[in-house]
């Protein structure tokens, strides 16, 4: 037997009285250090091996069932696609995630229908028109490539408000929960002024821009009429892109006045009799009794973990690098 635990077992020193004992004491001390230094570190290999192979089947954990929903899923099936919270180029209701999901649905054969499922305040008035023009496009090329229409509605759960009632109506109908708050259809911006507190506890705000109205709207200056007027109109234009999306998307369909555009809201069932919503129903209902397919698969697109911890060590990294920059400048920005 030659194994080297079996030759390290039999390894005597020599006696006391052996004039090399000294030597061989120290040797053997030596020896017996390495060995323990190459045995921590192969169990410090094998203990971080552990952990990468742990986060590893998290992140496989969290990716597989959505993959496997789709590849298990050959039968006829209604995509569910999930528009939830703030409507942000960051937030998980981005145009990237809703999009990316709605091309995937119209790709797959199997899919009869899709539901956009819309519990939102509204948000970004540019990613809510990213995901309402590419429904219309998606719906154009689907009708061209297959000579026949991919149907795409929306339901609304608590929330179907401003930004996410414009992506509401880029579908064909509109189903809501007689509790439902529908509408939302305005444009706002908001803030402080804080010029007059300022006087009051004596202290002056200096504010330096190249550009006239470069400072429009720093909470610490007044806000001059020429410049209150410019913005309103801004405002105003926003509005109008907003109503214009709302009457091509529900045409003869409105049955209210002028209050339907006032970023009023209503409920559900008050939503209906306006011409703001089709009618009542769930996500499942619409599955089964107007697409004809009680089968729902998720096609959301979740947040990429990865992504997302490779956009925060970016950020550290970033804010890390420009802090004593922006200290050296003596924290001038340019916004």
């Amino acid at each position: 037997m030659n194994w080297k635990l079996w030759n390290r077992a039999q390894h005597r020193l020599p006696t006391p009285d052996d004039p090399d004992w000294d030597r061989a004491l120290i040797n053997y001390m030596a020896a017996d250090y390495l060995r323990g230094q190459r045995s921590r570190r192969r169990w410090s290999l094998i203990f971080k091996s552990l952990i990468f192979l742990y986060f590893v089947g998290i992140l496989v954990a969290i990716a597989v069932p959505d993959v496997l929903d789709e590849m298990s899923s050959p039968e006829a099936h209604v995509a569910l696609i999930e528009v939830k919270g703030t409507i942000a180029a960051e937030s998980e209701a981005s145009a990237d995630n809703v999009i990316s999901a709605l091309r995937t649905a119209f790709e797959t054969d199997a899919v009869k229908g899709i539901i956009l499922r819309i519990n939102s305040p509204g948000g970004s008035p540019v990613q809510a028109g990213y995901i309402n023009d590419e429904i219309k496009r998606l719906k154009a090329k689907y009708l061209k490539e297959k000579e026949k229409d991919l149907p795409v509605y929306a339901v609304a759960v608590d929330l179907c408000a401003s930004g996410g009632y414009y992506i509401a109506v880029g579908a064909d109908a509109i189903y809501v929960d007689k509790g439902s708050l529908i509408g939302s259809i305005g444009v706002r911006i908001g803030g402080f002024g804080f010029q007059d507190l300022m006087k009051d506890i004596g202290v002056e705000r200096r504010l330096l821009t190249a550009g006239a109205n470069k400072g429009i709207l720093d909470p610490f200056s007044p806000l001059p009429e020429e410049q209150r007027t410019f913005i309103q109109g801004v405002l105003n234009t926003l509005h109008q892109q907003f109503i214009a999306e709302v009457k091509s998307g529900r045409g003869d369909k409105l049955k209210g006045g002028e209050e339907v555009f006032s970023g009023l809201f209503w409920s559900g069932q008050e939503a209906v009799a306006l011409g703001l919503a089709d009618g009542l129903g769930s996500s499942s209902y619409v599955a089964r009794e107007v697409i004809g397919t009680e089968t729902i698969v998720e096609y959301t697109k979740k947040r990429d973990l990865l992504d997302s911890f490779a956009k925060r060590l970016g950020v550290s990294f970033s804010t890390g690098l420009l802090e004593p920059m922006l200290n050296w400048w003596g924290g001038a920005a340019v916004h």
